[in-house]
């Protein structure tokens, strides 16, 4: 009896669970995600201003949306947008996540703390930093001689970079969460085999932490790289795409296309290039990182 269960779950790892198991999971997927995105695909063929009857129109809408300058340069601003978020959120977030890892008492009460922003929501944060990065009153009138008097988010030379900024405090913590995470999983072992190797701190994140880390790395990178992506409720709170269009990103140009200039053909296009962007940066990473082939990188796995 022992050997036909031995085979059996040996049969099981190798072809995988029966598929009925993931049929609610995929028609949940197919009403809410596959359905929709049909939809919208359909629509960025048609012309609708959102009340009337939408008339085909072919791909005229498609080539005038992507020839557009104002889309191209929307499509310029989110690429700065979802570098500069990833170059600031991912090193912070990691840093911070194997700072919190540590057992200590102080690291658990700073760990608290720090979560906090999650909590909030989007709206409350646009408008609590709309105040405070105001140069009339708020951090300016606390502090007023330096750079606090600067005008973060009349200035569209800094607007995005304060955007980026707002958002990165909102979302790091989150995966710092993560990392914090990963580390509590690594063998101890491992770094005790370190440190008797002579390994110094810096050593043991470069050869021990950040090794071990690599698939929760490349989950943490997905998911900012597409929420960066999309994002859209706090721009649109802090400075709903201006001073002029300096932060007016492709989410937000989806939105005012959509239910400002009530063209819905339009903004269904860049709706879809939204889809593609995000599907393709996905497929990327988990290509080059072999994140579709996990395997357990602890210690004594098999």
């Amino acid at each position: 009896m022992t050997i036909v269960r031995r085979s059996g779950a040996a049969r099981m790892r190798r072809t995988g669970p029966p598929f009925w198991l993931a049929l609610p999971a995929l028609v949940l997927f197919g009403c809410f995600a596959l359905l929709p995105l049909v939809g919208v695909a359909v629509l960025s063929f048609m012309e609708w201003d959102g009340l009337g009857t939408p008339r085909w129109a072919g791909t005229e809408i498609w080539l005038d949306t992507v020839t557009d300058p104002a889309t191209r340069a929307a499509l310029w601003r989110t690429v700065v947008f979802v570098v500069v978020s990833y170059l600031f959120q991912a090193p912070v977030a990691l840093l911070l996540g194997v700072f919190t890892a540590g057992r200590q008492r102080y690291r658990a009460v700073f760990a608290v703390l720090y979560f906090l922003p999650l909590l909030f929501s989007s709206a409350a944060i646009g408008i609590t930093f709309r105040s405070l990065l105001d140069p009339n009153f708020g951090l300016s009138r606390a502090f007023s001689p330096g750079t606090l008097t600067t005008n973060w988010l009349g200035d569209p030379d800094l607007a995005l970079y304060a955007v980026i900024f707002v958002v990165g405090w909102c979302f790091v913590p989150f995966h710092a969460l993560l990392y914090q995470a990963g580390v509590r999983q690594i063998p101890a072992s491992l770094y005790e085999a370190a440190t008797l190797d002579g390994a110094g701190r810096w050593q043991q994140l470069r050869h021990v932490t950040l090794p071990q880390l690599r698939y929760t790395i490349v989950t943490s990178s997905t998911l900012m790289l597409v929420g960066s992506l999309t994002c859209f409720d706090v721009v649109f709170v802090l400075t709903a795409g201006g001073p002029g269009e300096a932060t007016r990103i492709l989410p937000l140009d989806m939105y005012l296309t959509g239910f400002r200039s009530y063209q819905m053909g339009p903004a269904s296009v860049i709706a879809v290039i939204l889809v593609v962007i995000g599907l393709t940066l996905s497929l990327f990473l988990s290509r080059v990182s072999g994140a579709g082939r996990m395997q357990s990188q602890q210690a004594g796995a098999a």
